[in-house]
């Protein structure tokens, strides 16, 4: 039988030479933010272009279906974060949970990109359905029929894997990451932690500078097989570095603790029948059952405790991620119908059709606006970290993670303001019948005539409220939860941004219904009958309402908080 050191933690064969821990502690995890950097360019390679993808000729989706179809997409790769942990912590182990999640997103971002040819839409799709012919619509009012969407079966199945195993390496990559340096000290987990958000948002740009541009101006089949060859390089990767990472079997759930303990105590006569069942299977066969290290019950209940004072300030956040996720649905949706101006200036956008045919005529990918964003996390990581933070901490001025995440709820608030009153002005000139036509892939759009620059300041605003509400969000999770429950907290904080997320896609949903907002099935894809600047007015509105809830939530938390930790915990860096 091996040693109890044995079986709780395998520990590199590399690490045992005199300078060896901290030389490969730190090669282990540039391995594991490499494995982040292209897991998340391949993830942004499939989001960035979805709405485009799904609207284009190869399906026929409008809009609305394509915007839906996007939250969703981002909304799920969200909310099953829990279960890839909980997978995990359970049977698996972070290691093995990350390679098969790897597995999985490499079989299903490949039936993504096989959807993107003919022959592969013809395998996994069938044929596309003919509109049948009927008789002229007798009122100009009439009432369309809406087909069945092509190939929906198909991709929302590919789109679900792909969230599985997203959110699958989401919630184990951080926490196995962490682990790589946890010889190294508190002060190098933070570090990790900084430059694993940095690595996400390099990922991202890489993916958005040259994924985007191919979907776009290329084809999508090119784009979707960079994304797969980014997935197949991140799990060699993986393997490769497997002889110097450091792995831990699986110990348990802490779900699993904290269903048994809600069983207990709302249903005791369910708990009573349970416990006695398991109590004679533990008589049953005792040489065979060894006991298993976990937390007591009353570790158990202060856990739980724990997480009843946490959650309500991880709920009121999903106002923000509802917010958060419009940048990848209805900001690109919007951005089709602004004017896209040309890559290379020298041939205009009137040149002839021989010669846009020919591909002379590159637009810039509406995908590249989120480069706005992403460039701004780039910059204000860094600057954060070792100058304002810093510099706050010094003059005593550092505010809380709560008082951070309120800012940044602040700042989603004034984005989607400013896009609402883009919106306005775009219908404007739709309402005036001044519209350009551009095609973009194999599209046409009816676009006012106003730049697409005129969203970088909404994809700004985002950026700088990702800075103050998302990163302070997780040093929130990570800090505040008790160390056998960091796992299934963090796993709950990504959970709620998916429903965020999937309350985005709802919304969208119902005002699309007859006599909504979003209702307008006469522009063909196009969103000019719609009106999108009330529904961003709404989401302002709820984002303000939840942001002052958030303000009173928080205050009671550090209340409550501010006196029991600094009596037991004099020492405990808050950070």
């Amino acid at each position: 039988m091996p040693p109890p050191r044995a079986r709780e933690e395998r520990r590199p064969l590399l690490a045992r030479r005199p300078r060896g821990p901290r030389r490969w502690r730190r090669t282990a995890a540039a391995a594991v933010l490499l494995v982040e950097a292209l897991e998340r360019a391949a993830f942004f390679g499939v989001s960035a272009n979805l709405v485009l993808y799904l609207n284009s000729a190869r399906f026929h989706w409008d809009g609305q279906q394509a915007s839906r179809a996007a939250l969703v997409f981002l909304g799920a790769s969200y909310l099953l974060a829990p279960v890839g942990g909980w997978l995990a912590d359970a049977y698996l182990g972070r290691h093995r949970a990350i390679a098969l999640s790897l597995l999985l997103y490499l079989s299903a971002s490949s039936l993504l990109a096989a959807t993107a040819f003919l022959d592969g839409r013809r395998s996994f799709c069938g044929e596309v359905p003919e509109s049948p012919l009927g008789p002229a619509c007798p009122s100009p009012d009439c009432p369309r029929a809406s087909p069945a969407l092509y190939c929906a079966p198909t991709l929302y199945s590919g789109l679900l894997l792909l969230a599985l195993a997203a959110s699958s390496i989401r919630s184990n990559l951080t926490s196995f990451g962490a682990d790589q340096v946890m010889d190294l000290g508190r002060h190098a987990s933070r570090r990790f932690f900084n430059w694993l958000y940095w690595s996400i948002n390099v990922g991202a740009v890489l993916s958005l500078l040259v994924v985007a541009f191919i979907q776009q101006n290329v084809n999508f089949l090119l784009g979707y097989g960079i994304t797969v060859g980014c997935v197949g390089l991140a799990f060699f990767i993986f393997l490769f570095a497997t002889p110097i990472f450091v792995t831990k079997p699986p110990t348990g759930s802490q779900v699993s603790s904290m269903l048994k303990l809600a069983l207990q105590n709302c249903c005791p006569r369910l708990w009573h029948r349970h416990s006695t069942r398991d109590s004679q299977g533990t008589q049953t066969l005792p040489a065979q059952r060894s006991p298993q290290p976990g937390p007591t019950p009353q570790e158990d209940m202060a856990n739980f405790q724990v997480l009843v004072k946490i959650l309500p300030v991880m709920v009121t956040l999903v106002p923000y991620w509802m917010v958060y996720f419009q940048m990848q649905s209805t900001y690109v949706l919007q951005g089709l119908h602004l004017h896209i101006p040309n890559i290379f200036p020298e041939y205009p956008s009137n040149s002839s059709v021989a010669l846009r045919a020919e591909g002379s005529s590159y637009k810039i990918p509406e995908a590249w606006l989120l480069l706005a964003n992403v460039v701004v996390v780039l910059i204000l990581v860094p600057v954060k970290d070792r100058l304002l933070d810093p510099l706050l901490l010094r003059c005593k001025l550092l505010p809380s993670a709560l008082q951070k995440m309120a800012l940044g709820m602040f700042f989603g608030f004034a984005s989607v303001v400013v896009a609402g009153g883009l919106e306005m002005e775009r219908l404007q000139y739709i309402h005036r019948n001044e519209t350009v036509s551009q095609q973009i892939g194999k599209n046409v759009y009816y676009a006012a005539p106003l730049s697409i620059w005129w969203q970088v300041p909404q994809y700004l605003l985002i950026g700088i409220s990702e800075i103050f509400a998302s990163i302070p969000g997780l040093e929130f999770a990570y800090s505040e939860a008790p160390r056998s429950m960091q796992g299934a907290i963090m796993g709950i904080f990504f959970c709620l941004s998916g429903v965020g997320s999937l309350l985005g896609s709802s919304l969208v949903a119902l005002l699309s219904l007859p006599g909504g907002w979003l209702y307008c099935p006469k522009d063909f894809g196009n969103i000019n009958n719609c009106r999108m600047d009330l529904y961003f007015f709404l989401l302002a509105s709820i984002q303000a309402a939840t942001a002052l809830l958030f303000i009173w939530i928080a205050g009671r938390y550090e209340r409550a908080a501010q006196g029991p930790v600094s009596q037991s915990c004099p020492s405990r860096d808050r950070g």
